[in-house]
C-alpha cells in the first residue's frame, strides 16, 4: 500500500486486525508495485490503479478486486499546457498531441473520459504520446498512440512545442504552465455533483489463490478498511459505495481502447466470494 494515513494506522497498530498480521513490502512509490503484481503476482494483497486492474482482469490475471477505494480525487488539474498556448479549453484538443506517462494510466483514462463527456472530444481524435507501455504485458495500446523516444521528458517536449498538452500526475508548479481546464476545481466539482462520486484512482486487490485458501479474507479486509475509512476521511468501502465508480471506469476503459474486448461488471468482481459485502455490513 502507498504511504497514506490509512497505512500509518495499520503500521502503528492503531486498529484491531484480529488474526491478520501484515508484512509490509518496502515500496517507496506505490506505482512501482503495480507491474510486479500484475506480471508476477508478487504480493498477497496489493493496492492497484483501477485502470491497471481492469487490464489485468481482462487478460486473465488471477487477481480479485476488493470494494475498497484507497485513492480518489478530482482529475481536471492534471491536464496542463503552456501558459501562452492557444488551447482555450479541452474542446480544442481534437487533432492535438497530448503527452501522458502511459496510455493506461488511470488519471489519463479519467481525463479522456471527462473531456469526451463535457466537450465531445473522443480519445481517438487526439494523438497520445506515451513514455511507457502498460503495466500488463499483454495489453496493447490503441493505434491513436505513439511512443516518445527513450528517455524523453514530457514537459521538455511540451516546452519545445513537440506536444500541445500533458497529463501530469500533479500540476507542476511552474510559471510557464497552466491548466487546460479554465477552472479545474469547478469542473471537478461539477463531475462529482453529476456522478455522485470522486473518480477512483486506486483500490485494494488480493491474489486469487489467497482468496481460495482463505475465503473469509475479503470480508475481513473489507470490514477492516471500512473501519479505517471512517477514521481517515471516508473513502468509499463496499459494493454499494464503489459500484458506480467502477462501472464508469470500466465503460471508459472499453471506449478508449484499453481493453481487448467487452467486459461486464460481474466479470470485474469475479472471484470475490458471494455475500462479502453483506457479511461486512453485518459485522
Amino acid at each position: 500500500m502507498g504511504e497514506t494515513p490509512t497505512l500509518a494506522q495499520l503500521k502503528a497498530g492503531q486498529v484491531a486486525t484480529g488474526d491478520l498480521r501484515f508484512d509490509f513490502a518496502d515500496v517507496p512509490v506505490i506505482t512501482r508495485a503495480f507491474a510486479p503484481m500484475v506480471r508476477e503476482l508478487r504480493y498477497d494483497v496489493c493496492e492497484l490503479a483501477i485502470g491497471t486492474f481492469l487490464q489485468a482482469k481482462a487478460h486473465g490475471k488471477s487477481i480479485v478486486l476488493l470494494p475498497v477505494v484507497l485513492a480518489a480525487r478530482l482529475q481536471e488539474a492534471a491536464l496542463v499546457c503552456l501558459a501562452g498556448s492557444d488551447l482555450r479549453s479541452p474542446a480544442d484538443l481534437a487533432g492535438r498531441r497530448v503527452g501522458v506517462r502511459s496510455y493506461s494510466q488511470t488519471t489519463g483514462m479519467w481525463v479522456r473520459g471527462i473531456v469526451e463527456e463535457e466537450f465531445g472530444v473522443r480519445a481517438d481524435q487526439v494523438r497520445w504520446v506515451t513514455q511507457e507501455p502498460p503495466h500488463v504485458l499483454e495489453a496493447v495500446d490503441p493505434p491513436w498512440t505513439e511512443r516518445a523516444s527513450q528517455g524523453a521528458d514530457l514537459l521538455a517536449m511540451l516546452r519545445a512545442g513537440e506536444i500541445d498538452a500533458v497529463i501530469a500526475g500533479e500540476m507542476p508548479k511552474a510559471p510557464d504552465l497552466r491548466t487546460v481546464f479554465p477552472n479545474p476545481t469547478a469542473a471537478g466539482e461539477e463531475f462529482r455533483a453529476r456522478h455522485g462520486f470522486l473518480p477512483i484512482n486506486h483500490m485494494l486487490t488480493v491474489r486469487q489463490d489467497v482468496v481460495e485458501r482463505r475465503p473469509d479474507l475479503p470480508s475481513t479486509l473489507v470490514a477492516l478498511f471500512r473501519q479505517l475509512s471512517s477514521e481517515d476521511g471516508g473513502l468509499p468501502v463496499g459494493r454499494a459505495e464503489v459500484d458506480s465508480g467502477v462501472s464508469l471506469a470500466l465503460r471508459l476503459a472499453g471506449a478508449q481502447g484499453m481493453l481487448p474486448g467487452p467486459m461486464t461488471l460481474d466479470e470485474v468482481w469475479a472471484g470475490l466470494p458471494d455475500g462479502t459485502a453483506e457479511r461486512c455490513a453485518a459485522g
